[in-house]
Formats: structure tokens, C-alpha cells, sequence
């Protein structure tokens, strides 16, 4: 095990299909938008400007993510690195929100139970059965996965247990090994990541926005605790994303 400090850059994909048309996503499998190419290209620059270097890349199972990861690596000259792709990355499941739009919801169920569904720590929303075509047992992409471990809607609390095994278990270890690790991934499962690093509180955890598209750094110490995070951007253009993203529950 070596010492620190340790690097590691977290990115969630650039925008997509459905984060343009303010619909709750998910697992659902939706491409990015031409603004999402955008984003994932210019956090690839801007990476590439700090002349950082990554030894792995971990990413979920999800297009947007992968397409993103893709759009980094080859704005680094990194097309060679090793990837991982893991379903534990991927985002919160939306059950049976999947697919309404954020704001037509707000109107009909009101901005705070809204808020709750989105941001709550340990509230899911209502679940789909496991015979709609939507539920991942029926996606082939999950068919070596346990089907018990695959969800039917799942709270930002069951996602940061299925995802923090894997921090545990693999990705921590990369680190501590002296890796450089690259995590491109999705707004509820590095929101696990960050109240993990950060030792947030379910509270302040509910107030962490992730913009799209926008690298998040971390340097940290031997036991993985933060000694310093930033946004790899210009400071307005990161906070404008946050805005946006947290304006995306409220009623129009």
C-alpha cells in the first residue's frame, strides 16, 4: 500500500435525452444530448489541460456514462486505458417515476414530495413489477447479476448499498495501490460516493447537487479522507450547472 495524497477525478455524464426533457431517468437506457457530446468532450480538455493522467476508469452499465467516458478518454489520448464497467455504478432506479416529466410530477404531487423522491436519502419511489418490460431482470445487459440484487426503484440509501461495496471492495483498493482512477458515473450514485468521502449527513446529502459533464477532483489522504476537492471548470459555468440541476423539481 502506498502513501498518499491520492488522485481521483469523479464525472457525471454529460446531459442527456432525457435530463434535457426533465424526465426522471434512472435505469433507463437514453443516449446523450448534442449539449451532453458537448460537456463530455470540454471535461476532457479541460482535463487534458491539467495534464492529469489516469491509470483506470471505472463506469456503469448505462450508454450516457460509457459514451461520456468515451468522449474523455479520447479527448486525453487515453483510448487504451482499462475500464471497468459495473452495474453497481449505475444510476439510482426510478421505479415507477421512470420517464415522467419533473415538472408536470411537481404540479400534480406537489415540489416537496417531489424533492423527497428525488433527494431523500431513504424514501424510493412507488416500484415496478419485475414482469414490465423496463425492470432490468429482463435486460440482458444484467443477465449474469443475481436477480434479487437487481431493483425495482430504489432511495439514494439503497443505492449508496449497492454501490459502496464495490468502493470498499475494489475501486478503494485501486486507489490505495497508487492508481490514478477516472469515475464516470451518474448524479445519485456519486452523490453516494461524495456523502461517503465527505461524511455528509442524510440532510446535507439531499442538498448536493452534481452538475453534468463537469469533473469533480479529489486529493486524499492514506485513509481516503478529503484534503482538498474542485471542480475542474470556470467557477460560474459550475455553479449555473448546479443551479440547473436543482431547479429540475419544481413546477413550471
Amino acid at each position: 500500500m502506498k502513501k498518499g495524497p491520492f488522485q481521483l477525478v469523479i464525472v457525471r455524464h454529460g446531459e442527456s435525452v432525457w435530463n434535457k426533457e426533465n424526465r426522471f431517468t434512472g435505469w433507463k437506457d437514453v443516449d446523450l444530448s448534442p449539449k451532453g457530446i458537448v460537456e463530455a468532450q470540454k471535461a476532457g480538455k479541460s482535463l487534458s489541460e491539467l495534464h492529469l493522467q489516469f491509470d483506470l476508469a471505472f463506469t456503469s452499465c448505462l450508454t450516457r456514462a460509457i459514451k461520456t467516458l468515451n468522449y474523455i478518454l479520447d479527448e486525453m489520448h487515453l483510448n487504451w486505458l482499462p475500464v471497468m464497467k459495473d452495474w453497481r455504478l449505475n444510476e439510482r432506479h426510478y421505479g415507477g417515476l421512470t420517464g415522467l416529466d419533473k415538472a408536470e410530477t411537481a404540479a400534480k404531487h406537489g415540489e416537496a414530495q417531489v424533492k423527497i423522491w428525488r433527494r431523500s436519502f431513504d424514501t424510493p419511489p412507488p416500484q415496478i413489477e419485475k414482469n414490465h418490460p423496463d425492470h432490468p431482470v429482463n435486460d440482458p445487459r444484467y443477465k449474469n447479476v443475481p436477480k434479487d440484487l437487481l431493483p425495482s426503484g430504489e432511495s439514494l440509501k439503497d443505492t449508496a448499498a449497492r454501490f459502496m461495496p464495490m468502493w470498499n471492495e475494489v475501486i478503494s483498493k485501486e486507489i490505495l495501490n497508487g492508481k490514478k482512477v477516472l469515475i464516470v458515473a451518474h448524479g445519485n450514485s456519486l452523490r453516494a460516493l461524495i456523502q461517503h468521502l465527505e461524511n455528509l449527513s442524510p440532510e446535507q446529502i439531499m442538498e448536493v447537487n452534481m452538475p453534468t459533464g463537469i469533473p469533480l477532483m479529489y486529493t486524499l489522504d492514506e485513509n481516503l479522507k478529503v484534503l482538498e476537492k474542485q471542480f475542474v471548470g470556470d467557477e460560474a459555468a459550475v455553479k449555473a450547472a448546479m443551479d440547473t440541476v436543482a431547479s429540475q423539481g419544481k413546477k413550471k
